[in-house]
């Protein structure tokens, strides 16, 4: 391992609810900037008021212990305090994907039931209100609009509106709120595709998270001082667990930054002294890439964690030698175990860190197991699974999915194919589900597939993932069109940017006959992969 935090508290008296936490680390780290985004530094002192303004906010509309609330915004201190504000009056956050559109936004915001939503006002041109307007679900109580060029009609809010409710409740009511959060008590719903088609909300609670990234915190050597460039987004496990919460436990300092651009993180690096920049292996890319490298100062550069897709030696040792860091490592997770699973000791050979997820975290067991359900010998090839403290309470509202997922003996069946070697190392070789990952981000075939059969040319069609130098991988859509039906490359993949977030969308449309199919009637995705990558007909 690379230096650890050291506790000023005994482990015994760690925080394991988010509130406690805020209330810890404004004490450990009092005089450390906690957020630092242009126009404002909030230092951890200062955290806890901040915080609660967002808390009494809440309760002045009425929002309960286990109610849910959304937040649909990019990278930011609001985020973060809205986030925290949510967590320390005992509701739910549940973060929505900024690339979703209305449609699909209010399904999650429907099927979590949530009563407040705080959304950007205008992100990249898009303004977030008038998106959902047409879709909003009525169970959404109140929306909160974030920005400094916020305007709300009745009877939504601003934040400035939102905050000014603060005042009518008193602050012993707000703490008495705060010290009843439990650690089981529900923390976040973060929603995931699956095979089904439907987004499913995995339940996470205080004390898992709390646990998992203090773990997280050790391995990296991530100390007070640190100063974490947070490019992944919030919406993600990378960008929130791994991202700001990690910093609150460790005493870092969070840089939120909204859209990833070389120009701007090279300038950041330099100008605010980064030492931490974790990311998708498409970012280090990108910065290797970029014809200032050699100029750059990248002296503080310290620690970067990567993972999602497979990675050559030679990027780990390029991260090492040419961007300066002295901790390069890879991790494995996924949303149903809280976002982390394994990870590579930092001190480990290239090789290892490129070739393998590392091992498992404390407290977290992994088994490779066979179609039978039964554990397989190191060294053999089966599915991943996953036990321990971390794995999730289960699928909001859908006990059947979450019976599917989680066997009588507590393994979480992860999708996932891989082994392990003779030290433990996790190898990730395929994936059980038809999961393919978009520089960083996860695609569901099932749920991009039932949005292309909307399509009134469209017969059926089977999505897949084919190789991409610059994002991992990208979507390919398979289309059989209906009969005299007219639709070309261009204006299916336009039709799909309407109507689904960007990472989604096919980069590129293939047409068949006829799509091939298996004994079983389902369509035959390797065949169809074979004859994509061979550009045969079928």
């Amino acid at each position: 391992m690379n230096q650890s935090l050291n506790l000023a508290a005994p482990l015994r008296a760690a925080p394991t609810t988010v509130a406690q936490l805020v209330f810890a680390s404004a004490a450990r780290f009092a005089g450390r900037s906690a957020i630092e985004e242009p126009g404002q530094s909030i230092d951890y002192a200062q955290l806890p008021e901040r915080v609660m303004g967002f808390a009494r906010g809440l309760m002045a509309l009425g929002v309960q212990a286990g109610d849910r609330v959304g937040i649909w915004a990019p990278n930011g201190a609001e985020w973060i305090l809205a986030a925290l504000g949510i967590q320390c009056v005992g509701a739910v956050l549940v973060p929505i994907n900024t690339r979703m559109k209305g449609l699909e936004a209010a399904d999650v915001l429907a099927r979590s039931g949530c009563r407040v939503l705080f959304a950007q006002q205008q992100f990249l041109g898009v303004d977030y209100p008038s998106l959902l307007a047409p879709h909003r679900p009525v169970s959404l109580e109140h929306l909160v609009v974030l920005g400094d060029d916020a305007t709300a009609l009745a009877p939504d809010l601003t934040l400035a509106r939102f905050l000014l409710g603060a005042a009518s409740i008193d602050a012993a009511s707000a703490q008495r709120r705060a010290d009843a959060v439990t650690p089981d008590a529900l923390c976040d719903l973060l929603f995931t595709s699956g095979t089904t088609g439907k987004p499913k909300g995995v339940m996470s609670a205080h004390g898992q998270n709390l646990r998992a990234f203090t773990e997280y915190v050790k391995v990296i050597g991530l100390v007070p001082g640190d100063r974490y460039l947070i490019v992944n987004p919030f919406f993600h496990a990378f960008g929130y667990k791994a991202g700001w919460l990690t910093c609150l436990i460790g005493g870092a300092t969070i840089l939120p930054h909204a859209v990833f651009d070389a120009e701007a993180v090279f300038e950041r690096i330099a100008r605010e002294r980064i030492s931490v920049l974790p990311g998708a292996p498409t970012l280090y890319l990108s910065l290797l890439a970029h014809p200032r490298l050699k100029e750059a100062d990248l002296s503080s550069l310290r620690i970067a964690v990567t993972g999602s897709a497979s990675i050559p030696p030679s990027l780990i040792e390029r991260m090492r030698n040419e961007l300066g860091f002295a901790v390069v490592t890879t991790a494995y997770g996924l949303t149903e175990c809280g976002g982390l699973a394994t990870i590579c000791n930092p001190q480990d050979s290239a090789e290892v860190i490129a070739s393998t997820s590392g091992r498992p975290i404390a407290g977290t067991e992994v088994s490779i197991r066979d179609p039978h359900n039964q554990a397989l010998e190191r060294g053999q090839t089966g599915e991943i699974c996953l036990r321990g403290f971390h794995v999730m309470q289960g699928y909001f509202q859908d006990p059947q999915a979450t019976l599917e997922a989680i066997d009588s003996e507590g393994w979480l069946h992860t999708g996932d194919v891989g082994r392990q070697d003779e030290t433990g190392n996790l190898i990730i070789t395929d994936r059980l589900k038809d999961m393919f990952i978009v520089g960083g981000f996860n695609c569901y075939p099932a749920e991009i597939e039932a949005a292309l059969i909307e399509h009134p040319a469209i017969a059926q069609v089977a999505v897949i993932g084919i190789a991409d130098e610059r994002m991992g991988e990208v979507g390919c859509a398979c289309v059989v069109l209906r009969e005299d039906a007219v639709l070309d490359e261009t204006q299916l993949i336009s039709w799909s940017r309407e109507r689904m977030a960007n990472y989604k969308v096919p980069r590129q449309v293939r047409f068949f006959s006829a799509l091939p199919l298996n004994p079983s009637s389902k369509v035959a995705k390797n065949a169809l992969r074979a004859a994509v990558a061979d550009n045969t007909a079928l």
